[in-house]
């Protein structure tokens, strides 16, 4: 029988070993954020290592968890666990015999594959370990879940007619549906009912706004503009639509800054990172800041600032498929 502790991903807590395992980066990179945060709050000194198991070179963990001079504490971030290394199955391995004092070190596996199963099983076995379990968003059941858990941590209520209506309306991408459930925060005081949601997202076209966004994000802008146009004529919400927007841009404005950033600093996927940096070929930092301002001003048209809303979106989106270039 397993010896670590298992908890939910909202519950997720500092331990010296810590395993996120399971297919949705979302609840991962939402714990991931929270031990982060949890070990700052506690150490104001403490220093943060990333490495990919993907690439993993033997000594690399152990060198990094070697006791410094002024004995900081320590984060380890370790990402890919599902195509690591022989070398790292090893090293981990070893680490977990004797971990050192105040290190606290975190992996990140994405249930693509079996591979580190034997690490798995031995962290799973371990006293010092938790896990923290990211299940597969792909069940009404975990989606119930899942609006239930976040309107209680916001200390709302939600009515089930609510939250059957966000479930129809927001089936496949968590991201998008907790966007959707903090514009009903920031837009309602009282309990959300189902007239709110339907309100705010009645004759919403699934999976839309992504193929809009993925259109201009890739330079086409034609296409782009058909597909705004196709979804406001047949019930597409601008303001779901812009939120997911505003995910893309801010993720290659943080790229931008930060050329070297990694998956786990920036809370995504290594296949959005991917997508995400061949996107940012052939903006300037200049452009990419009109594109953060644009994304702001379509909010607040979206939310009721202008009458003309369309018009907004249809500059933002031919904007961000040109790359700021031309407007």
């Amino acid at each position: 029988m397993s010896s670590a502790k298992q908890v939910q991903w909202r519950r997720a807590q500092p331990a010296p070993i810590m395993l996120i395992s399971g297919a949705e980066q979302y609840f991962a990179s939402v714990a991931t954020r929270s031990i982060r945060d949890q070990l700052r709050e506690k150490y104001a000194d403490l220093e943060i290592s990333e490495l990919n198991a993907s690439d993993y070179r033997t000594g690399q963990l152990l060198n990094l968890a070697s006791p410094s001079l002024f004995a900081e504490p320590r984060l380890i971030l370790i990402d890919d666990a599902d195509r690591c290394t022989d070398e790292f199955i090893e090293d981990g391995k070893a680490y977990l015999q004797n971990p050192a004092a105040d290190t606290f070190v975190l992996i990140r596996h994405h249930a693509t594959s079996v591979r580190g199963k034997a690490l798995l099983d031995a962290i799973r076995a371990s006293e010092q370990a938790i896990e923290v379990v990211c299940p597969k968003f792909d069940k009404d059941y975990t989606r119930t879940d899942f609006l239930n858990g976040h309107f209680q941590d916001a200390g709302r209520k939600i009515s089930a007619g609510a939250i059957k209506a966000l479930i129809d309306a927001f089936s496949g991408e968590v991201a998008e549906l907790a966007a959707a459930c903090n514009q009903l925060l920031a837009d309602n005081e009282d309990t959300i009912t189902q007239e709110m949601v339907d309100q705010n997202f009645a004759g919403r076209v699934e999976t839309s706004s992504f193929k809009i966004a993925d259109a201009a994000l890739a330079g086409r802008p034609s296409e782009a503009l058909t597909l705004l146009r196709h979804g406001l004529s047949t019930g597409l919400e601008a303001v779901p639509l812009v939120a997911g927007l505003a995910v893309r841009v801010r993720l290659l404005a943080k790229m931008s800054a930060d050329p070297r950033a990694t998956p786990v600093s920036l809370g995504v996927a290594s296949w959005q990172l991917n997508k995400a940096r061949a996107e940012l070929q052939g903006w300037s930092d200049e452009a990419l800041g009109k594109a953060v301002q644009m994304v702001a001003d379509a909010d607040a048209a979206a939310k009721g600032a202008e009458k003309d809303t369309t018009y907004r979106l249809e500059r933002l989106i031919h904007f961000l498929a040109v790359k700021g270039r031309e407007l």
